[in-house]
């Protein structure tokens, strides 16, 4: 079975797995949760480590090579380290990879590398203190940049920092791109994707273009075209001498680039990628998010 390749309706090779190890976690941001009420499951309705090893096992024989492994938080699951360590014995596994909001990276990077991890996918939507305390509701701008400094200690490869542009949030875009002149990350700025708001269930069917934002409601007028926070990384570069972005090939981007299109500033050491989840559907991309 090793040899089996199976392909999507758009020809695209199946060959990366997402697996959500947990509903729990250690933020609360407000695009994504509601600050309370939001009961957990119970243990018995959550697959345990090894039943989750051993579908990777299954699936690794119908041609997954990729895993990745979110939550909720993963870094809070007690069984993070051992099923990372499972699914590293199974041999036709090649990228293990990771999405954290990098709080608990300090503690566990170590562990996570000796345990086989490849890689990690931080969230960071801001540089402003005040500003991400109010998107995480529970969590510290320090604990996240402590986590980015540690992956890169450890030598996760690549490190990629995804940051999610809303329009009311108001993000210095700028000052997040300037991360990647003298760290070797892969900073990606993805565009906001309404699923309604703590009150409603959607508002997708407004224009994602919409000039004007709805005050009350999180909805499709958040979301910001990647043309315009590129236009904003660049007249920033300007106002502190560095030049624009340029453009990368395929063939320089970083590994497992899904449809992010990424672009460095002179002589930085890492890159600034942009996805278009709503300006430039996912479909046309040439795998899935990675």
């Amino acid at each position: 079975m090793d040899g089996r390749v199976h392909h999507d309706g758009f020809g695209r090779n199946i060959n990366y797995l997402r697996i959500a190890v947990t509903d729990k976690g250690n933020f609360r941001c407000i695009y994504c949760m509601p600050a309370e009420d939001v009961a957990p499951r119970v243990h018995d309705e959550l697959l345990s480590a090894e039943e989750i090893a051993r579908f990777v096992r299954l699936v690794a024989g119908e041609g997954i090579r990729r895993v990745r492994l979110t939550g909720g938080e993963p870094l809070v699951s007690r069984r993070i380290i051992p099923l990372i360590r499972d699914i590293r014995a199974i041999s036709q596994i090649e990228d293990i990879s990771l999405t954290t909001n990098g709080a608990l990276l300090p503690k566990l990077a170590s562990q996570l590398k000796d345990a086989g991890l490849n890689r990690v996918n931080i969230s960071l939507d801001t540089l402003d203190p005040v500003l991400f305390e109010e998107i995480t509701r529970l969590g510290r701008l320090e604990q996240t940049m402590a986590g980015i400094d540690a992956a890169l200690a450890w030598g996760f490869e690549p490190v990629k920092v995804n940051c999610v542009v809303v329009r009311r949030l108001n993000q210095d875009v700028a000052a997040l791109a300037r991360l990647t002149v003298d760290r070797p990350i892969h900073l990606r700025f993805i565009e906001y994707m309404p699923i309604g708001d703590e009150r409603t269930s959607s508002h997708c069917a407004v224009d994602p273009h919409a000039p004007t934002l709805n005050p009350a409601l999180w909805d499709a007028s958040d979301t910001v075209p990647s043309d315009e926070p590129r236009a904003r990384v660049n007249a920033g570069a300007a106002t502190v001498g560095l030049g624009e972005l340029e453009p990368l090939d395929i063939t320089d981007a970083p590994a497992g680039t899904g449809p992010a299109r990424y672009w460095r500033f002179p002589g930085a050491e890492g890159t600034v990628g942009f996805i278009s989840a709503m300006s430039n559907h996912f479909a046309r991309a040439a795998t899935a998010c990675a």
